[in-house]
């Protein structure tokens, strides 16, 4: 009940601060989600701040005013109290409180205090907080949110509006709060900035039905707790969605994150949904960048520097993208065991429906370490594609015994996108049976704004799941075939190859079949009939018409 209860205060916050921007015109504007989710992640690393604060010094968390009596400490004692704080917490100072600048709001340019301040935490957490881009800048962690409001002479009125709403709310009841809790609150918090923008880089939000499912397979509950020290990467991470479900099942300690994302709001939305979810160690491993053209995470090899492996990987790539600018600069000597099938064709009269995911699954495979799990998902065209760069990904997969299986979504599992959708599990250490999974019958319709979506049940996801991780085969549902079997079908990935055809014999005498068959003549000179009806009565309207 008080999980509920502040969940809803959480949202009420959320929605006053979107009030705050429409007031002073910025409502749906370019730059209201970076308002909206910056004063939000100032308010969590305050108390934050203030929890850990108080965890560490007992007289603090006694005082009747916890910020005035850390004002009142010596420089040294302040340091040492940040040095006992974990690196999830962003380092403070006194003026950075919330309580200072409400206290200040009177105070001449209170908007330039106001950003002042954001970026005095920004420098002074860079190390740890700055997303980077492909290029060695730093993207820090605030923007001078004054800057957004066009007319001067409202800005001191817009920061201390935002101010005034922040003093009024804790978030410190919550930071025991498990991680679905993070994951609903987040998906709140950025519902309105997260959405398909034309099927560009990974900047709509994947369901929490293929999130979960994804997570479950490549972690299985018997494994969760014992997996140590890996690294999970996702190429084009989106704000999150998946990483933040495979770190959970891993556990948030025990996994480091790696990403690269072009999209720099995609990024900003990722390091705020790291920090929700105490993975701000892996803040620093997150990239704002071309993955295809300039991957940036390497490592030292035998043949010096090559690009990093990793020993989970999950994508929900884009599916369709023009990216002719940059395609013949792909096709080089260094690029050819990267892309090992093929780099698409540009398209002479539909540039935009170049096959991108074709060359992030390929560049997925080549980052996989020996032994390493992956996940991806792709157009349900590609599980069964009988030429081209498709079926030379599947072979690959297939003679080289790397792939666990395939599970085939429900149409309109996005609610942006009619593409039908799989998800494809790749296991390097996986040389026995392949599981195919055929789950497109499954949810149920709704409809989400002017869009239709199918949505599975719980239920319905956890048969997914323990079908998958216990190779189970259920008639019209999944299959477990040899690797043998799949090259013997033409390499095709789809469950409903391998189902058995099913033929029921009856028992009947020769009097029940000539009145069967006596039916079926029947029914079939009634409908020649009302044909040859239908057709005489057309042609009189014809000749209707004609006359008229």
């Amino acid at each position: 009940m008080v999980e509920l209860e502040f969940q809803q205060k959480t949202r009420q916050l959320i929605d006053s601060l979107k009030t705050i921007c429409a007031n002073y015109g910025l409502g749906n504007d370019g730059n209201e989600f970076k308002i909206i989710t910056q004063s939000f992640l100032y308010k969590f690393l305050n108390d934050k701040f203030a929890y850990e604060a108080k965890k560490i010094d007992s007289k603090l968390a006694k005082a009747e005013n916890w910020e005035e009596a850390l004002t009142n400490m010596s420089e040294d004692e302040l340091e040492m109290l940040q040095l006992q704080m974990g690196g999830n917490t962003a380092r403070l100072k006194p003026s950075h409180f919330v309580s200072y600048l409400f206290s200040q709001q009177n105070a001449p340019d209170f908007a330039k205090l106001f950003d002042d301040t954001l970026m005095d935490i920004a420098i002074t957490n860079n190390d740890v907080f700055a997303v980077k881009t492909d290029g060695g800048s730093k993207v820090v962690l605030f923007d001078r949110l004054s800057q957004y409001i066009a007319d001067e002479s409202k800005q001191d009125n817009f920061c201390r509006a935002i101010i005034n709403k922040l003093v009024e709310f804790s978030f410190e009841r919550i930071f025991n709060q498990k991680f679905d809790f993070y994951a609903n609150l987040f998906e709140y918090l950025i519902k309105d900035y997260n959405s398909n923008s034309g099927g560009k880089y990974a900047e709509y939000f994947t369901p929490h039905a293929v999130a979960r499912i994804m997570a479950e397979i490549l972690v299985p509950k018997d494994q969760q707790g014992k997996v140590k020290n890996v690294s999970v990467y996702d190429p084009s991470a989106g704000s999150g969605t998946l990483l933040m479900n495979v770190a959970h099942a891993i556990g948030e300690n025990s996994c480091s994150i790696y990403t690269q994302d072009i999209s720099q709001k995609s990024s900003n939305l990722l390091r705020l949904n790291l920090i929700l979810n105490k993975l701000v160690h892996s803040i620093p491993n997150v990239i704002q960048g071309n993955t295809i053209l300039h991957p940036y995470h390497v490592e030292s090899g035998k043949d010096g520097r090559q690009l990093k492996h990793f020993d989970y990987i999950v994508s929900n790539p884009p599916f369709k993208l023009d990216f002719s600018d940059f395609r013949d600069d792909l096709d080089s000597k260094e690029n050819k065991p990267r892309f090992f099938a093929g780099i698409p064709k540009i398209k002479a009269k539909a540039k935009d429906k170049m096959e991108i995911y074709q060359l992030f699954l390929q560049h997925i495979i080549y980052s996989l370490k020996p032994g390493g799990k992956a996940a991806v998902v792709v157009p349900t065209g590609f599980i069964t594609a009988q030429s081209g760069i498709d079926k030379k990904i599947r072979q690959k997969l297939i003679d080289e015994k790397m792939l666990a299986g395939v599970v085939s979504m429900p149409s309109n599992i996005f609610a942006t996108t009619g593409t039908n959708v799989s998800i494809l599990f790749m296991d390097d250490s996986n040389k026995g049976d392949v599981v195919l999974v055929d789950a497109s019958s499954l949810g149920q319709k709704i409809k989400e704004g002017k869009n239709q979506k199918t949505v599975l049940s719980p239920e319905e996801e956890q048969r997914i799941i323990d079908v998958f991780n216990a190779k189970e085969a259920q008639e019209d549902f999944s299959v477990a075939v040899s690797y043998e079997d799949i090259a013997a079908k033409n390499y095709s990935l789809s469950a409903g190859q391998y189902f058995d055809v099913k033929i029921e014999y009856v028992d009947i005498t020769p009097e029940e079949f000539g009145e069967k068959m006596k039916a079926y003549t029947d029914n079939l000179d009634s409908l020649f009939s009302q044909s040859r009806e239908l057709e005489k009565e057309i042609k009189k309207q014809l000749a209707g018409l004609k006359y008229e």
